[in-house]
């Protein structure tokens, strides 16, 4: 048994602030196991007692999680899929909360996902207004010249019509037919890497998502592998939402 302050248990569910919610109390409109509490001192179990206010029953809003995955090529980012194919649910099972991805990653691309529960957050990150930065390694066929990765940075390419916000391209590797390179966007249009590359004639062979949102992929996180974020990375994801 876990015994609350009834003014706890109304501000975490997101009814009211804590004096806001000693004042309902003392106004008599707060009900526990049917009987009215007036007691600013008075507790109960969120999870076993019977909580009200103004007759309607409170639900405990769930407890907010943030967690950095490493997701594995061959898995699509869906909790779901008609076509019976391994999606990352598989993965997300172990943990203790109900958490969902901050965006998709294609079936064959690996990398930095986020797994979280808090919608706004999600919302603004996923939001073009945001312009939310996201790391790509890429290996390309091709020669990656001077002229490409200018094209590549230019925002005049066309995806269905429409340019492509400007993008960061800085070559890694170059060989007479191949060619590693770094990508920072700010929009996520669908498989957005893979028809900027391809519209400037280097197709995309592997790809993978090191940063989203200020974030790196942890280094010590295998494919799979997922953690809780830290304290100072959910602030910068905040801070990257516009959320205090």
């Amino acid at each position: 048994m876990s015994l609350e302050r009834l003014q706890k248990i109304l501000a975490q569910a997101g009814l009211a602030s804590r004096r806001q919610a000693e004042a309902l109390i003392l106004a008599g409109r707060v009900q526990v196991n049917g009987q009215v509490s007036q007691s600013l001192g008075a507790r109960a179990d969120p999870e076993l007692d019977r909580i009200e206010l103004d007759g309607q029953l409170i639900q405990a809003r769930e407890k907010l999680g943030y967690y950095m995955f490493h997701k594995p090529a061959g898995y699509l980012t869906s909790l779901a899929d008609p076509q019976n194919r391994p999606t990352v649910k598989v993965f997300l099972k172990k943990l203790p909360i109900r958490v969902y991805p901050i965006g998709r990653l294609d079936y064959d691309v690996s990398g930095l996902l986020i797994l979280t529960n808090d919608g706004e957050l999600a919302r603004r990150l996923m939001h073009p207004s945001f312009e939310v930065p996201k790391l790509y390694r890429a290996q390309v066929r091709g020669v990656l010249t001077p002229e490409r990765l200018k094209r590549l940075s230019s925002g005049q390419i066309l995806i269905e019509g429409k340019p492509a916000a400007p993008a960061r391209a800085r070559l890694l590797t170059s060989g007479p037919d191949r060619g590693w390179l770094e990508l920072v966007l700010t929009e996520g249009r669908h498989r957005q890497v893979k028809r900027m590359c391809a519209a400037v004639g280097t197709p995309v062979e592997v790809l993978k998502r090191l940063g989203y949102g200020g974030l790196r992929l942890d280094p010590n996180l295998q494919p799979g592998d997922i953690r809780p974020l830290k304290g100072q990375e959910i602030l910068t994801l905040k801070a990257q939402a516009q959320l205090t």
